[in-house]
């Protein structure tokens, strides 16, 4: 039953996929030409088209706040807690002032449609399983950032499918702290019942999104980047309902 029922949201996201076509092939011939701050804008037209569209196909109702908190130039490390699929939406919706892609697992390169699009936008994979292959993501996703694009990164690991948040894994803040670009901390509520709530897509949930002032991370101490982890869970569980 609940098959059926996600039929015509599938059909849904896959016709949404269209807001992609008219900026995907200038991503392509700016990457080609090595123009990388012409191919940042390019995937922020494509993201913003694309999450508006899927917004309001399944009516999300978002509330936003402290998108004052968003410099207005990267590259920076987006981190938060992760509910849900929807979260994706959520945050391409949140951060569109700059490009911004995802420290994903690597089962997200195998989704129908969308796998090859999560990595045009210059996300990384990572199979946490592993651990050598997890330091290459992370060190790939480090020359990323180096190269002025932005990440987001869920350090829980994988999705909470409720509101409870996971202790974080240690280890991804190197994607700020390495580079010495700032961290900013967000917090997402509700969004687990746009679909692990009930195994459907749910049109109409209410969102609560949070982006927190952002925490610098050049030229801090070894033991103030030790601690770093420990304080942006704080943050980040603090704006959990």
């Amino acid at each position: 039953m609940k098959i059926i029922r996600n039929i015509v949201p599938g059909i849904k996201l896959r016709r949404a996929l269209s807001e992609l076509k008219p900026c995907k092939k200038k991503i392509y011939e700016a990457r080609e030409k090595g123009n990388k701050e012409e191919e940042r804008t390019y995937i922020v037209q494509c993201a913003t088209q694309w999450c508006k569209r899927v917004i309001q196909d399944f009516d999300i109702q978002i509330d936003l706040k402290g998108k004052e908190n968003i410099p207005d130039t990267g590259p920076v490390v987006f981190a938060g807690n992760h509910q849900g699929f929807g979260d994706i939406v959520l945050c391409l919706y949140a951060f569109d002032k700059f490009q911004t892609g995802f420290l994903a697992k690597d089962n997200l390169a195998r989704l129908p449609f969308y796998g090859k699009w999560i990595k045009d936008i210059r996300s990384v994979f990572i199979e946490r399983e592993d651990a050598r292959a997890s330091l290459k993501a992370i060190n790939e996703g480090i020359e990323l950032i180096e190269e002025g694009y932005s990440l987001v990164v869920f350090p829980e690991g994988t999705r909470s499918k409720n509101e409870i948040m996971a202790e974080f894994k240690r280890g991804s803040l190197r994607l700020a702290t390495k580079p010495g670009v700032p961290i900013i901390p967000f917090t997402i509520n509700n969004s687990y019942k746009i679909f692990e709530e009930r195994g459907i897509v749910t049109k109409g949930v209410k969102v609560g999104f949070i982006i927190h002032p952002m925490i610098l991370t050049e030229g801090l101490s070894r033991e103030e980047i030790k601690a770093l982890d420990q304080k942006v869970e704080d943050i980040i569980r603090g704006g959990l309902k």
